[in-house]
């Protein structure tokens, strides 16, 4: 049970929005109710046609509730047990932190996750047993990250109508994204990350212990088509280019690898928004690559959160004085 404040108040110059695009509900305490589904994955490449392998935690659905105020919000939700009833692919923990704030003229996400306990998608592949999932408990994904975008169009594009539902875009905008993210990340497990059993397919075998730190500018656009004023579909995505430097550290010792990879940042959301009611569908999340020592092909790492949700704004009174 995860309490989560996000604090979207930033100093900076004041922005107006033209309220013929958007409006703001400065007065108005929007409360919301919503399903989320977390994701993290871990590939790693072969050198020819075998199946790539594909570390994926098993998190929970989590059911939770919201409100926010002043662009300050509050969320707490909970993995309850009837949402979560598959226990074939173990049972990930440990802490999977995700923010994405929204100052006027900015698009910021935080990242810092650190989960354990990893399946392999595919059921039966480097299994004993072709009905179960390989399985391994042991391993363990870090990743820090923080990406930063500036957002010009910021008087006709809003970010919080799609995302945060506190306020509603009326007419079809968007704008360019430009700014640059930085990562760090590392996977490690108390024995080859590659299974004995697939081992001969793998350059990468005998590596139980790869890090990496990601650098680099990335430029983007964003856009939110509005039909009759209420229905919205919202896409936004930026590249960046980053200067990657990965160290594989195994049985065949330590080796670096710098070399210049790309790294995305996505987000979209469809659904039905108004002063009162909005109800929609959202997805929020980044995919790294880097390249190591060991492969001509790139580690691949995705990472994000989906919800649906279900919001209302209501009136809130202010205390006038006699």
């Amino acid at each position: 049970c995860t309490l989560l404040f996000v604090f979207t108040a930033l100093a900076q110059k004041k922005v107006i929005p033209d309220t013929s695009y958007y409006e703001t509900f400065p007065d108005k305490l929007t409360t919301r109710v919503y399903l989320s589904q977390k994701f993290l994955k871990f590939a790693i490449p072969p050198s020819g046609k075998q199946t790539d392998i594909e570390y994926k935690a098993n998190t929970k659905m989590n059911l939770g509730i919201g409100i926010t105020y002043h662009n300050i919000s509050a969320n707490l939700f909970y993995g309850f047990a009837f949402l979560n009833k598959d226990t074939a692919k173990g049972k990930t923990k440990g802490l999977d932190l995700q923010l994405h704030v929204y100052p006027r003229r900015w698009a910021i996400d935080i990242t810092a996750l650190l989960p354990q306990d990893y399946y392999n998608f595919q059921r039966g592949y480097a299994s004993s047993n072709p009905n179960l999932y390989y399985y391994r408990p042991d391993i363990q994904v870090k990743l820090f990250g923080i990406s930063a975008y500036q957002v010009p169009n910021k008087e006709k594009f809003s970010y919080r109508a799609a995302i945060t539902q506190n306020e509603w875009q009326k007419k079809s905008a968007g704008s360019l994204l430009y700014g640059g993210n930085i990562y760090y990340g590392s996977v490690r497990g108390d024995s080859a990350l590659v299974p004995k059993s697939i081992q001969s397919a793998f350059p990468q075998r005998g590596i139980d212990n790869l890090n990496f730190i990601a650098i680099g500018p990335g430029i983007g656009y964003a856009y939110t088509l509005v039909i009759d004023k209420h229905f919205f579909i919202t896409a936004s995505t930026v590249a960046n280019i980053d200067m990657t430097l990965t160290s594989e550290d195994g049985t065949d010792g330590k080796h670096r690898k710098f070399g210049v990879d790309p790294s995305v940042v996505a987000k979209a959301g469809i659904g039905y928004n108004s002063p009162t009611w909005s109800i929609g569908v959202n997805g929020l999340g980044s995919a790294l690559w880097a390249k190591g020592h060991a492969s001509s092909n790139n580690y691949y790492l995705p990472a994000g959160n989906i919800k649906l949700i279900l919001s209302r704004k209501f009136n809130v009174k202010k205390h006038e004085k006699s």
